[in-house]
């Protein structure tokens, strides 16, 4: 009789439902997917079901194949000695492997009236609590977004485009990925679109009440509706669960994705730290690290050494409203290029992005294992970083002695 290896992966965003896919080509894996929530959130769209034009959810059976288990849970400790994780309904699920794909979210503002003011968008409950309270405020009331992201560039664009009065402040620079020539595109369309951009050092929040939001230097903005975009953190899970983790609680693992402490532990997504040098938080990232997650746990069961992370990007694409957006394309070890596309053209290459990480989803669904990106060479700059930092190793050790 043939025995079955159970993973477990927690977190069905891009990167855990890339991982359970991908992990059914085996037929003697069985894969269980716990997640909050019964329906796939496009995360990447959050800024559209604020501004109502899209509904920023697909349903599983569209994304997630047939095999594999959904448990619609939160999963509230994860034991490794025992090889199972308990579930905030009761009850525990084990497993001869974990996939860790908890995802992030709002990190605390740590900014007096924040958490009670504003309202941050970083997950699905999140936007859906503030689409009303934008329906309800009037066309010409004030509307505040903070940070100066993507986040917040695509919530400030897509609200302006509708006749909001809109202020983005971004803290030191607006758009800090974006080369130059790229930033000026953007705060030239914003600026179309009548969007107050404040940046530079007096543009830091340092407080949020019901109607205003007060700035570094003593400015105060009128803020009838104010949405919070700066920063996100990550689920403290692993650390409750005593696996080791980096400063923001993000689990720390080697190059293989597998974790420091447990052989039979791997992260995936916004929530690994490789090395501890942890990708940016993205779905460009997160599909491929969920893919090379599921291959790691596959060479395991093989008794095969993993590969090792091998990550390509290809830039940042940011909507700017429905009619405008920009593809900013940047080297392979994600930092920007001088070229760019905006515009009307740049609006469509955001949405073949958009559906098209969709589509990789339902393509792995169909054919487990057809998925192949994360083999994309882009590891190089990478490998220079990490052996940069091995070599300060014996010097500091050499001071410190």
């Amino acid at each position: 009789m043939t025995r079955h290896t159970d993973v477990v992966v927690i977190g069905g965003g891009y990167a855990g439902v890339m991982a359970a896919n991908r992990l059914t080509q085996r037929e003697d894996v069985t894969v269980t997917l716990i997640n909050p929530r019964p329906d796939f959130v496009e995360r990447i769209r959050l800024h559209q079901l604020v501004g109502g034009s899209h509904d920023a959810v697909v349903d599983y059976r569209q994304v997630l194949a047939e095999g594999v288990d959904l448990v619609v849970d939160t999963v509230t400790r994860i034991d490794t000695a025992g090889r199972s994780v308990a579930l905030a309904t009761g009850g525990t699920v084990g497993y001869d492997y974990l996939v860790y794909a908890v995802g992030s979210g709002s990190a605390d503002p740590r900014v007096p009236g924040a958490a009670e003011f504003a309202y941050p968008i970083a997950d699905l409950e999140e936007a859906q609590r503030l689409r009303p309270v934008l329906d309800a405020a009037p066309a010409t009331a004030a509307v505040t977004v903070v940070g100066g992201g993507p986040t917040g560039i695509e919530t400030a664009a897509e609200l302006a485009e509708q006749g909001r009065t809109v202020t983005l402040v971004c803290g030191e620079v607006l758009g800090p990925y974006l080369h130059p020539r790229g930033r000026r595109s953007v705060a030239k369309r914003l600026a179309g679109l009548g969007v107050t951009v404040l940046e530079g050092p007096d543009a830091k929040v340092t407080a949020v009440t019901r109607d205003a939001v007060r700035l570094g230097g003593g400015r105060e903005l009128p803020s009838e509706v104010t949405i919070w975009t700066a920063g996100f953190g990550v689920p403290d899970l692993a650390a409750r669960s005593g696996l080791s983790t980096d400063a923001l609680g993000r689990l720390l693992t080697d190059e293989t994705l597998t974790s420091v402490d447990d052989a039979h532990v791997v992260a995936a997504g916004d929530s690994a730290a490789p090395s501890d040098l942890p990708l940016r938080m993205s779905c460009q990232a997160a599909m491929p690290l969920g893919a090379r997650a599921a291959d790691t746990v596959l060479s395991r069961m093989d008794g095969e050494q993993p590969s090792t992370l091998n990550q390509a990007f290809a830039g940042q694409c940011i909507s700017l409203g429905r009619r405008g957006g920009i593809f900013q394309f940047a080297h392979k070890y994600d930092v920007a290029l001088w070229f760019h596309i905006d515009g009307g053209l740049g609006a469509k290459l955001k949405e073949f992005v958009c559906t098209g990480t969709v589509k990789h989803l339902a393509d792995e669904a169909g054919k487990p294992g057809s998925y192949r990106l994360h083999r994309v060479s882009g590891g190089t700059k990478r490998q220079e970083l990490l052996q940069a930092r091995r070599d300060e190793v014996p010097a500091t050790a050499d001071r410190a002695s």
